[in-house]
């Protein structure tokens, strides 16, 4: 059963995936003479970057997202549908979409990047990631939970695994969450139990390499871990966590294993593609990295099919610098940008030269007033660097009013140190911790 499409534009685009990649390509086709079909298994574009605010409640998922149909209403050529993508006929140029199919003339596939845990599925069940709004949530439960847990707990020994928080992964995901439950432990919670001490609280980043934000300079990297130290978070890094079983995190450090009880461990240690990347494997024969993401051509193409073409966290770019580009909303951003013009240069027999990435620099938020930014040329640390990142996320906020929301939220959590959505949602008990064998803890 074929989708009709909505008008007689003879070129169909169809982009699977509303993220940063996805949004961004039906958004530069918007005034093209093209029939865009969006299709996401979700009716929402969420913020990833945010997540973590969700899940240590100064935001609310909402305050995240944006409805497709609303970010699209005036776009006359842009048609969104709702479903997941079960397969590609490249052949038919033919998305499949349960039942229905849909054709297309050019398929741009954005559909991100999934938690990896290095072949050990079953450690997701202890040590929950961070990349969807139910991620945030059950997070968000456990952090809570664990507070709540502990005020009941008479057991001394029991009470301190309630009270220890375990991050595997020492990148931007895993810094700010280390440094957003520091600020709930020691700041926000202080005065609002009667039987615990939330300052007794062991906050402990685990991360395989040398440094933490590997991906700044030394200097940056370096600043960002003493602001950690004095927030009160342990930093451990040369880490392998080796073994999780009964409430026992277990972690190789300089041939040192050491042995700690926690409650409430948190993943933030590595990404793996989509379950698309396999699936245009298997239909087109396009090579993948050991990541599950899809080698692309200089183009954003795929090897042998000029009209499909990979972005965002799901592409493997290797273009430029010999190395893959980064799965961050920048890079998607403009990759989507890129191929949406180069869609319009196509049909009117032209092209463009190939994708090049303008790296506008990373950054990572540690606490109130510390944060650090790295803009090649300009480096900043502290309140200079804290104020650019908000400035920076709020640019990157799809809709006005979603803007206008989170703007009180961080003025208001600002000024009273409050956090309004500290909701305990979802399942009431802890997944029970499993035996897993040794994984190496890299990050996000």
């Amino acid at each position: 059963m074929a989708v009709s499409l909505e008008n007689n534009a003879p070129h169909q685009v169809v982009i699977v995936g509303g993220g940063f990649g996805g949004l961004y390509a039906a958004k530069a086709l918007n005034a093209a003479n093209v029939n865009v079909t969006l299709i996401d298994k979700r009716n929402f574009h969420l913020f990833q970057p945010l997540l973590y605010q969700v899940a240590t409640g100064t935001l609310s998922p909402s305050d995240i997202s944006a409805p497709l149909r609303s970010v699209f209403k005036k776009s006359k050529n842009t048609k969104v549908l709702l479903g997941e993508v079960s397969g590609i006929d490249p052949k038919a140029q033919q998305v499949i979409l349960g039942d229905e199919v849909v054709p297309y003339d050019t398929l741009i596939v954005a559909t991100g990047a999934n938690h990896s845990y290095f072949g050990k599925d079953n450690w997701e069940k202890v040590a929950p990631g961070l990349k969807t709004v139910e991620d945030a949530i059950e997070m968000r439960r456990r952090i809570f939970g664990a507070f709540e847990a502990a005020e009941k707990e008479t057991d001394p020994e029991k009470r301190r695994a309630f009270l220890t928080f375990v991050i595997v992964g020492g990148g931007p995901t895993g810094v700010e969450l280390a440094g957003a439950i520091a600020e709930l432990a020691y700041k926000t919670l202080k005065e609002d139990f009667r039987s615990i001490d939330t300052s007794e609280t062991k906050i402990l980043l685990l991360q395989g390499g040398p440094r933490i934000l590997p991906h700044m300079v030394p200097e940056l990297s370096a600043s960002a871990a003493v602001s950690l130290q004095k927030l009160g978070v342990e930093l451990h890094t040369h880490t392998r966590v080796t073994n999780i079983e009964g409430g026992i995190v277990t972690f190789k450090q300089d041939n040192k294993f050491t042995e700690i009880a926690s409650n409430t461990i948190l993943w933030a240690a590595g990404v793996q593609g989509s379950p698309m990347g396999k699936v245009l494997a298997e239909t087109t024969g396009v090579e993948r990295d050991y990541s599950g993401r899809v080698i692309v051509e200089p183009d954003l193409s795929i090897e042998g099919y000029d009209n499909i073409f990979v972005i965002g966290d799901l592409a493997n770019f290797s273009h430029q610098d010999a190395k893959p580009l980064p799965g961050v909303a920048p890079v998607a951003k403009q990759q989507g940008e890129y191929v949406g013009k180069l869609i319009r240069r196509r049909l009117q027999g032209k092209t463009l030269p190939q994708f090049h990435y303008n790296d506008v620099g990373s950054l990572a938020m540690i606490g109130q007033n510390l944060a650090v930014v790295d803009l090649s040329l300009i480096k900043l640390t502290g309140f200079i660097a804290w104020a650019f990142w908000l400035l920076v996320h709020i640019y990157f906020l799809i809709e006005f009013d979603t803007k206008l929301l989170v703007v009180f939220q961080w003025a208001w959590n600002y000024i009273t140190r409050n956090r309004r959505s500290r909701l305990i949602t979802g399942r009431e008990t802890f997944v029970e911790t499993v035996e897993t064998k040794e994984v190496p803890v890299t990050s996000t």
